[in-house]
């Protein structure tokens, strides 16, 4: 039997802690998690990647698209529909250079200080259990 509240605290505590993060840098969750799903592109995306990429709803993600956007962080072109692209401007690029590319350096770090070996096994695992819980949710 699985120990599901070990499992469940460790989620959420992970979650609590980039919640953390984006509050120390001075982002909002939801900006925290665009923003990195866009640098993690190479500093542009469609939008259609972002529920996706982001977890995110696309009633969040569009909110706060419309913020970023205002905040003349990022710029989305293309005439309606999922065919709209997203673009860090040269703010946004300052933007995630400050905030987004030191989490991703402090994750690196992270992940390049186990072995091989445990990081091979950290992704097939979280593949694993994410490929069975996708087929087990149509079940329900």
């Amino acid at each position: 039997m699985a120990d599901l509240s070990r499992i469940n605290l460790i989620m959420a505590e992970t979650d609590g802690a980039y919640h953390d993060a984006a509050v120390r840098l001075g982002l909002s969750d939801s900006a925290l998690r665009i923003l990195y799903a866009i640098c993690a592109e190479g500093g542009s995306c469609e939008l259609c990647l972002l529920p996706r990429t982001t977890g995110l709803s696309k009633q969040t993600i569009h909110s706060a698209l419309r913020k970023l956007e205002k905040d003349a962080f990022l710029c989305v072109s293309g005439i309606g529909g999922k065919k709209k692209s997203l673009s860090l401007t040269p703010e946004g690029r300052e933007l995630t250079e400050r905030t987004i590319a030191p989490l991703m350096a402090l994750e690196n770090a992270i992940f390049d200080s186990w072995p091989e070996q445990d990081m091979a096994m950290f992704l097939e695992l979280n593949q694993r259990y994410l490929t069975q819980l996708k087929e087990k949710i149509k079940e329900l």
